[in-house]
């Protein structure tokens, strides 16, 4: 027996190792915000909290006042238990895609403390997004699943498990759960990716629409193009008027110029020039 003992032990441990792992029940307690940390392994993950969100007000936004508007009103009729749409954010860098996701969370939870969770998961870990939402099933608080700069590259086939998770399937998307994203691009893939699988294939056209419908499924599809002078102006202005300092246009001009772009991270960037110069 004693030379028998520690061979079951290790056959023991090695069934356990081959069993498969029940996730843990997700939390949403204790914060507003979280960032998704997939388990190694594939099963489950774990809700790291965020203490503070780094967002800007969402009436410090300038020049997107359609997108701002549109979100906001889907994004609040969702935080009061009424239907909502996935949304897709997509268009120039800078614009505020990310900046407006986040404002309109804050401003939901402005109106009604608690509401709403928001959960980041990365790009890297979309494939893990179903195990994601099967958790979120079981909560009761609403939650806004938010994935910043998501695309796809070649030989990338994470696109189907976000497709399949965001309309599709047998269990469709939990009631509770809505996905928003942003993007550079309005396909999420590249156009040669579409264009070389296009001509390959032998239904060219049902490769395109296999690509292309991963847009589809969001009912949302706002986009974000680059501003003009008076509206990079206005950005300025309004990032200034909130730090209590006056900015120069022509100083602000030059500061674009040098930075080859006209856009809200520009002029934030501006801004917070002006402002440590204040401190010295």
């Amino acid at each position: 027996m004693d030379l028998l003992l520690p061979l079951v032990r290790r056959i023991a441990e090695a069934l356990e190792r081959l069993a498969p792992r029940v996730p843990a029940r997700l939390t949403l307690e204790g914060a507003d915000a979280f960032v998704w940390q997939p388990a190694p392994q594939g099963s489950g993950g774990l809700l790291l909290p965020v203490s503070r969100v780094a967002h800007v007000e969402i009436r410090l936004l300038q020049g997107i006042d359609r997108a701002r508007d549109i979100l906001l009103t889907n994004t609040l009729r969702f935080a009061a238990g009424r239907p909502a749409n996935n949304a897709m954010l997509w268009g120039a860098r800078g614009m505020g895609k990310s900046s407006l996701v986040k404002a309109v969370h804050a401003e939901a939870l402005a109106r009604a403390p608690g509401s709403l969770a928001l959960i980041e998961i990365h790009r890297e870990d979309i494939a893990s997004l179903p195990g994601l939402l099967d958790g979120l099933r079981q909560q009761d608080r609403r939650v806004l699943v938010f994935c910043d700069d998501l695309s796809f590259e070649h030989e990338d086939a994470d696109y189907k498990a976000l497709k399949s998770v965001l309309d599709g399937g047998i269990e469709g998307r939990p009631e509770n759960v809505l996905f928003y994203a942003t993007s550079n691009r309005r396909h999420l893939m590249p156009r040669d990716m579409i264009e070389n699988e296009a001509a390959t294939a032998i239904s060219p056209g049902e490769t395109v629409e296999e690509k292309v419908s991963l847009s589809d499924r969001f009912g949302l599809w706002l986009g974000f193009h680059a501003c003009d002078q008076a509206t990079y102006l206005a950005m300025v202005a309004a990032y200034a008027a909130d730090l209590r300092l006056t900015a120069d246009p022509a100083e602000a001009l030059a500061w674009a110029t040098g930075r080859g772009s006209r856009s809200g991270r520009v002029a934030w960037q501006f801004i917070q020039e002006m402002a440590g110069r204040q401190d010295t």
